[in-house]
């Protein structure tokens, strides 16, 4: 199997913030790769504008170095990085300022007016209102226009109403693409390929046969680099509210009537707008610890053990780890509960979404078979891929003794070596923005329904005046997050790489 590279017409792409650590190590680089693909052709202009005063050739012998870091020495050769660096250019730029803006004006002058002209506001969300109006002022807009936000997107209900406003007082809801990278990867789009695209899967897919489903995003990280927006946020915001929120309105959704960007994303507001309030006993909020033995000790790289030491705290209550039980009150879930959960320095980087099928209700084997249900686990990182566990007997004379053996698919097996390149999250998610289609980046109302969910529980455990249970660095989080299983006679699935 070879993926086909569908090259786009040539474009315009400023990335703001080009000189930051989002813009070095996944921006650039994925455009670099679509440029090796052959997507991206003659003619298009990228333009890096950022603060630091480099000049483009101070710039190109920059991101020159951090590629070698980056991506594979065997990936690509010196005349790919050459011809890339030649529709490469930089301008320093002052967002908060009128430093940088004629040059732009002047760079970006004699295109036609049709043609695509993306900005990338890789900055912070305090940035987005003052570059939106000094592209308005400045004339660097058209009718093909679009704009691209990273998250946070705000902090709370408010803020994200506000910031909406902010944006929809400059550009149309059609020309706004809010991205949460893990839209973009290759398993998560597979979801929708795999419920929609498959009758065997589809007619099971509801309370009737599902037990429960568990969501699980677990890092080995820490907070070390990330410590001031992390402590302001916690696990809640910056993983819960947006990433497992995407997973959770995938696995959920409605079918569509047709594979398009608003009919999507109304299948996903619904699930969103389903949600019931959740209770404070069906929460989990954890903070991590030194591994016992380690305490004041970093790891390789400087990497942190200790929370509230790293982001020097001694009364922290910021969770880094959180698990919580939800319904969704529909037709379709009714009863049948979703679990997530997910924290930082846990024993491994892994990234599952796990469907349990309820038992067969009749066992015509006796008691002494044993309990067997299918299970389906969707693995999005690292290893992506896909298990389907069935029941059979297991081999031998020994009578009808039943087992559990997994139908897998790992992507990188089943396609690969000579199949298709897993290009990365943000490579698809940017050409998807120069070819305009909005499917897989969440839209105003969405996020606002997301926050509308998320502020009364982190209002509950503020009044509530809770504190994160302690957890060991490398372990699977707290204990009372198997409790919360436990008390419904399930238990949660391993972490595993």
């Amino acid at each position: 199997m070879v993926s086909r590279v569908i090259p786009v017409d040539p474009f315009d792409l400023v990335v703001f913030g080009a000189t930051g650590d989002l813009a070095q190590r996944k921006i650039l680089p994925a455009l670099f790769r679509r440029y090796c693909a052959g997507q991206i052709p003659k003619g298009t202009r990228i333009i890096g504008a950022a603060r630091t005063a480099y000049s483009t050739e101070g710039f190109h012998q920059a991101l020159s170095e951090n590629l070698t870091q980056v991506l594979a020495a065997d990936s690509y050769d010196p005349e790919e990085l050459a011809g890339f660096l030649q529709i490469l250019s930089y301008i320093p730029i002052d967002g908060n300022g009128e430093a940088g803006w004629p040059e732009l004006n002047r760079r970006l002058s004699g295109a036609a007016p049709d043609r695509v002209r993306v900005f990338y506001f890789s900055v912070g969300p305090g940035l987005f209102g003052p570059l939106a109006e000094r592209l308005h002022s400045y004339g660097l807009t058209n009718g093909a226009t679009r704009i691209v936000v990273e998250k946070p997107f705000g902090h709370d209900l408010a803020s994200a109403r506000a910031l909406n406003r902010i944006l929809a007082s400059h550009f149309e809801e059609g020309q706004i693409y809010r991205i949460d990278h893990y839209l973009g990867k290759e398993t998560v789009q597979n979801l929708m390929a795999v419920r929609f695209g498959n009758m065997l899967f589809e007619p099971l897919w509801n309370s009737q046969y599902v037990d429960h489903i568990q969501i699980t995003v677990a890092e080995t990280v820490g907070v070390a680099g990330r410590e001031d927006y992390y402590d302001r946020s916690g696990a809640m915001r910056d993983m819960m509210q947006n990433h497992l929120m995407q997973l959770l309105c995938l696995i959920a959704m409605e079918p569509p009537a047709k594979f398009d960007p608003d009919a999507v994303r109304d299948e996903k507001l619904k699930v969103i707008r389903a949600l019931d309030p959740v209770e404070p006993y069906h929460i989990v909020r954890g903070q991590y610890n030194a591994a016992p033995g380690r305490a004041g000790e970093t790891c390789d790289g400087g990497e942190d053990l200790n929370y509230r030491e790293t982001v020097q705290d001694q009364r922290s209550s910021t969770e880094s780890y959180i698990a919580l039980k939800a319904h969704i009150s529909n037709w379709r879930w009714a009863g049948t509960p979703f679990y997530l959960r997910t924290g930082k320095r846990l024993k491994a980087r892994s990234s599952v979404i796990n469907v349990l099928f309820k038992d067969a209700p009749h066992s015509i084997f006796g008691e002494e078979a044993g309990r067997h249900a299918n299970h389906l686990k969707i693995r999005l990182q690292p290893n992506e891929g896909i298990t389907l566990s069935v029941t059979i007997k297991e081999p031998g004379p020994g009578g009808m003794r039943l087992m559990d053996v997994p139908l897998d698919m790992s992507f990188a097996e089943a396609l690969g070596p000579k199949g298709v390149d897993p290009a990365d999250a943000y490579e698809r998610l940017i050409m998807d923005v120069v070819r305009g289609n909005q499917t897989l980046f969440m839209r105003g109302d969405e996020v606002e329904a997301a926050w509308a969910w998320t502020d009364p529980i982190i209002a509950g455990w503020q009044a509530r005046g809770d504190v994160p249970k302690p957890y060991e660095g490398g372990s699977t989080g707290p204990g009372d997050a198997d409790l919360l299983m436990r008390r419904d006679n399930r238990e949660w699935r391993g972490i595993n790489p």
